[in-house]
């Protein structure tokens, strides 16, 4: 019998399912679509600030990925609930770096409105 930690264990359904192209997202093409604001972006390969909002499961992430995946750009994820300063300030010298190499970063973070305001402003030098 597998164990949890064994390879051979199914990924979970919700994984096995996710969009792996930007063609396979549903319902989203206001934002998708070839005159949409991210469709814009996928056509030009130039990615700006924005934010995605809406309930959990409609595909934010998912886009995000995709997207980044798209442009060829690295994509770091964290969450506003697990991470403080310190990490943003990890993950903006890391994407600095990588600049410097010629690749772009896009940062998604999950439940931003749980930074406070001193977190929240750590982001105003890059946005």
């Amino acid at each position: 019998m597998p164990s949890l930690f064994d390879s051979s264990v199914a990924q979970p359904l919700a994984d096995r399912l996710r969009p792996q192209t930007i063609d396979e997202v549903v319902g989203q093409d206001h934002l998708l679509s070839a005159d949409a604001p991210l469709g814009r972006m996928l056509i030009t390969g130039k990615v700006s600030s924005f934010i995605l909002w809406g309930p959990p499961g409609c595909g934010k992430t998912t886009i995000a990925r995709l997207l980044a995946h798209h442009t060829d750009m690295a994509f770091e994820p964290i969450s506003a609930v697990f991470s403080g300063v310190a990490d943003l300030r990890k993950i903006f010298e890391t994407a600095r770096q990588r600049r410097q190499t010629g690749r772009a970063t896009i940062l998604f973070v999950d439940e931003i409105h749980r930074f406070n305001r001193s977190q929240q402003d750590g982001f105003l030098p890059y946005v």
